[in-house]
């Protein structure tokens, strides 16, 4: 076994523990949450996300440990040879029938979680308006678009590996850096029109108040988009996404129906702060160079795991490749959550400067936390590993200080 899997495995181990732990026993609530929040939102909030979050370190770890199982068991192999076979003794096939197998096993695997959790779970606390029907519709559009992308991406990455041994991990670094770039011009006309509706924003009062944020932010906004969130949701939020031409602001139906319009300047400034600071550009940026040290750690593990430039890697090299993308992704969340929470707290305090109107913003966050069922006293380690942005007292904080 090469030196570099004991380590992935037991820092794995460890997070997936200690999430654990910490998930069923979160410890007390801080005083200074009962300022803002009643007892009952409390209690709520910590029973709804102690269920997500179960659901999601349990589903994880079964994930896992089948791939820990297939990978170092030896049935990858003998996976991999009845995958030829049924390919006829192609190459190119069997790597396409064990991809494919695979996915559909782990599909399996992960489905009973990721129904609970996005749907039952949401239905039993007044979230969710969807049908089943409608579910999984939406679920088998997903699993479509992901099956046949990754096994284009599959095939490519195959090829490279044997068309340059020394340097494929450069090249699939590469590849994936320019996947990046362009799903954030791409995703936001091609795909996210497959699942919502995305419309102009209509209100007077709504395109006034974006040009004015605009102008005092120095960024031209193309687009505010109302997207129909409440054909599947009751939560509110909004979100900027995209780059060029095809960048806008997004705000749920929900968020204009249930909020005030000073609140909803809160959010649309938020939203513009991320962009008055360049965060898209700065996330991109910061992933393109992770992705290259990953894509060179890789290269390591393979060389270590295989027989010294092997003319063709096997089949079963793809379960290999996987099982060290999930330990990566899940071991470097941290980092990643860590740098999104430093920009969401940037763009709380440039939002601030923008409105002039911290009370609303603060009225957003506790509108929001109570509404949507937020943990208003996660775990520290809870935070620090999962939180992409900071909790809602931490943002009122922030908020208060910016007012200053």
């Amino acid at each position: 076994m090469n030196a570099i899997w004991p380590l992935l495995i037991l820092i794995t181990a460890v997070f997936s523990l200690l999430y654990l732990w910490y998930s069923l026993f979160p410890g007390r609530i801080q005083p200074e949450v009962f300022r803002y929040f009643s007892a009952e939102q409390v209690a709520a909030g910590r029973e709804y996300n102690l269920t997500q979050r179960l659901l999601f370190i349990t589903g994880f770890m079964v994930q896992i440990l089948f791939l820990l199982w297939l990978v170092f068991s030896g049935r990858g192999m003998a996976f991999a040879r009845w995958a030829q076979q049924l390919a006829g003794g192609s190459y190119w096939g069997g790597i396409l029938v064990f991809f494919v197998s695979l996915w559909l096993m782990l599909s399996l695997v992960k489905l009973p979680f990721t129904l609970y959790s996005s749907y039952f779970l949401q239905k039993s606390w007044g979230f969710s308006t969807q049908t089943l029907g409608s579910w999984w519709l939406d679920y088998f559009k997903y699993a479509g678009l992901d099956l046949i992308l990754s096994a284009l991406g599959v095939l490519l990455l195959f090829w490279i590996l044997g068309r340059w041994p020394g340097i494929w991990w450069l090249l699939g670094a590469g590849f994936v850096s320019l996947w990046l770039v362009l799903q954030s011009y791409l995703w936001p006309v091609l795909v996210s029109p497959l699942f919502n509706q995305f419309v102009p924003a209509k209100d007077p009062a709504i395109i006034s108040m974006v040009q004015e944020l605009s102008q005092k932010a120095g960024v031209p906004v193309d687009e505010v988009l109302v997207m129909d969130a409440s054909q599947r949701t009751t939560k509110a939020n909004a979100y900027f996404t995209g780059l060029g031409a095809t960048k806008r602001i997004v705000l749920y139906d929900t968020l204009l129906k249930d909020y005030p319009a000073d609140q909803i300047k809160a959010v649309v400034a938020h939203e513009m702060a991320h962009w008055r600071q360049g965060h898209i550009v700065k996330g991109l940026t910061l992933g393109i160079l992770g992705n290259f040290l990953v894509w060179g750690l890789l290269f390591l593990v393979l060389r270590g795991t295989f027989p010294p430039t092997p003319l063709r890697y096997p089949p079963q090299a793809w379960a290999v490749i996987l099982l060290f993308f999930v330990l990566i992704s899940f071991i470097s969340s941290p980092l990643q959550n860590y740098i999104s929470r430093d920009m969401e707290k940037e763009a709380d305090r440039v939002s601030v400067w923008l409105t002039g109107d911290a009370p609303a913003a603060v009225r957003l966050q506790i509108n929001l936390a109570s509404k949507n069922l937020s943990d208003l006293s996660p775990p520290a380690f809870i935070q620090w590993f999962s939180y992409s942005h900071p909790p809602a007292l931490t943002r009122i904080r922030i908020l208060q200080e910016g007012a200053q």
